[in-house]
């Protein structure tokens, strides 16, 4: 063999090895994605670009489902005493909305998907709810016209200890940092003992505040890109990071998704083998809400098109599958990085990495925090927290904001975090899983009892309703609840989030309405099925319908 044909060989060697070792990875990679559309999100968006909207016609809508005349004319009745109610309970509230939709974007969207989109002309013409509000008491919220509810929207997870606390902390923290006004640049002295306590709840060395729990998840991996040299990060399936485009990588996101963002299967051992064997990730990003749906969207009515809706939280489980990737994140010096902007102080006064006994290399927290004004907080070690080189100058992570740690925020943050030392709010946290449970269990039975086709499933004080009719109508009790007095956020009855300040009287008398509302929805006619109706025949169904609707688009 001459020393040329040797050369020749190497080269081939090493470039048969280099592709086997390529297409090794891609394999162990594409085995740790989850098989739905949700672990894969370049076929998600082209699947969102596909689909065509079409809607149900108005007069057969009622009967999509095969319902006999006698339902038909049920529904037909309820549907028409529903939307009169609706519209003749709360009309200043109604007319408020009806403008501010015109100019508000954020309504236009969240309006537009309460529902299924087939039945969403049907629903704006006829169901209209009123998205103004002006007074809040204990768990009760009042619309413009008078009308109080019972609030479970959560203020999108803000609200975990009541409204009146968080007013409390707002009148208090707005005291504090009066003379100062809202001078931005330097710090209010609260700003030391924010520093302190939080540092203390998270067990971490520093902290850096932002504006929102979105720009806390972005400095975050920013820090953590930084701190390690590589580029890839780690999310689950499904999970909910914020709005960045790097985190928030499938249908909603006008960018394509990032090569450097992988999104693996949640709870899955393909995925702690794809950790363990890589040498590119940065950073591994876990939300805790994720454990109530893995690999799943949080659930919402826009998807309700059937009865098939899921939703589990298995605490041990879930501990066991967080100290798998720890001990991994460890092995191979990735940033684990906990994300507790939503779920933090709702599972205890240390958040997820007490609730669970798992310590993250950084956390970001916000909502609830800030109490009552907008917050993001990101923690770390010193190590990783650092965003400079000594030996570099010119090698910074550089990451500030203008109203960055703004005096009047920070007021309220420090209200709260003192109010989280109060005996009363240390009892809450030591008794949260016993009660939220024992309130979960005790609808249940009184559902079971009802014999209405309802259920809960709940992570501390966020719940799903889940449904035991594969209908075409489930989504329909939102509207229910609201006839009856419960205010649910625009996502429906996918998530009622609780709080803290609801003593067992007030649950009592939401559990009253609910069951109200769900026997008023059952003598509507909503939860008639046909025999031997299944969930996946109500798939098929809808399948065939974007079928044709898609075909139709394409010959006109």
């Amino acid at each position: 063999m001459t020393i040329l044909q040797l050369v020749q060989y190497i080269i081939v060697t090493i470039g048969i090895v280099y592709l086997g070792a390529a297409l090794l990875q891609r394999l162990q990679l594409s085995l740790a994605k989850s098989p739905g559309l949700g672990g894969h999100l370049r076929w998600a968006k082209r699947f969102a670009r596909v689909i065509r909207s079409y809607s149900y016609d108005d007069k057969n809508w009622l009967e999509i489902d095969g319902a006999p005349a006698q339902i038909v004319a049920q529904r037909k009745i309820a549907f028409q005493t529903l939307s009169q109610t609706l519209r003749d309970r709360s009309p200043k509230t109604l007319s408020y909305s009806a403008q501010a939709k015109t100019m508000l974007s954020d309504l236009q969207l969240t309006s537009r998907y309460r529902v299924p989109f087939q039945y969403r002309e049907i629903v704006e013409k006829n169901l209209t709810l009123g998205s103004f509000y002006s007074a809040t008491e204990g768990v009760w919220i009042k619309d413009l016209d008078g009308h109080a509810y019972i609030d479970v929207s959560g203020s999108y997870g803000v609200n975990l200890f009541g409204q009146d606390f968080y007013k409390k902390c707002i009148e208090e923290g707005t005291a504090a940092v009066h003379a100062l006004g809202p001078y931005l640049g330097g710090y209010h002295p609260c700003v030391l003992d924010n520093a302190r306590r939080i540092t203390e709840i998270s067990g971490m060395d520093e902290v850096t505040f932002h504006m929102s729990g979105t720009e806390a998840v972005m400095q975050a991996v920013r820090v953590a890109r930084y701190q390690t040299g590589l580029k890839k990060i780690v999310r689950f399936t499904s999970a909910y990071h914020g709005w960045w485009d790097d985190v928030q990588p499938g249908p909603g996101n006008p960018m394509p998704p990032s090569p450097d963002t992988l999104t693996l299967r949640d709870m899955h051992v393909n995925t702690l083998r794809v950790l363990r064997r890589r040498r590119d990730i940065a950073c591994v990003l876990i939300n805790p809400i994720q454990a109530m749906h893995p690999n799943r969207a949080a659930p919402t009515d826009s998807m309700l098109v059937d009865g098939s809706r899921h939703a589990h939280f298995d605490r041990e489980a879930y501990t066991t599958w967080l100290k798998s990737l720890r001990e991994i994140c460890t092995e191979r010096g990735i940033v684990l990085i906990f994300d507790e902007v939503f779920m933090g102080f709702r599972l205890a006064r240390g958040g997820a990495q007490e609730y669970f006994g798992i310590r993250a290399d950084m956390v970001t927290y916000g909502k609830t925090l800030g109490g009552g004004f907008p917050i993001g907080v990101l923690c770390g070690s010193a190590e990783l927290m650092k965003r400079f080189k000594n030996d570099r100058p010119a090698d910074l992570c550089f990451a500030r904001g203008t109203f960055n740690a703004h005096p009047y925020v920070m007021g309220a943050m420090n209200s709260f975090l003192h109010q989280l030392d109060r005996p009363e709010i240390i009892t809450q946290y030591k008794k949260i899983d016993e009660t939220w449970i024992a309130r979960r269990d005790q609808l249940n039975k009184q559902l079971k009892e009802h014999k209405l086709p309802l259920r809960m499933e709940s992570m501390s004080t966020v719940w799903t309703v889940l449904y035991d009719v594969p209908g075409r109508f489930n989504w329909m009790l939102q509207y229910y609840l609201r006839k009856h007095g419960i205010a649910l956020s625009w996502v429906g009855t996918g998530r009622l989030i609780f709080n803290l300040g609801f003593t067992d009287a007030d649950f009592d008398e939401f559990s009253r309405r609910l069951i109200t509302a769900a026997q008023d929805m059952q003598r509507g006619g909503w939860w008639w099925t046909p025999e031997g109706q299944t969930n996946k025949d109500i798939k098929r169904s809808v399948a065939r319908e974007l079928i044709k609707t898609i075909f139709n688009a394409r010959l006109n």
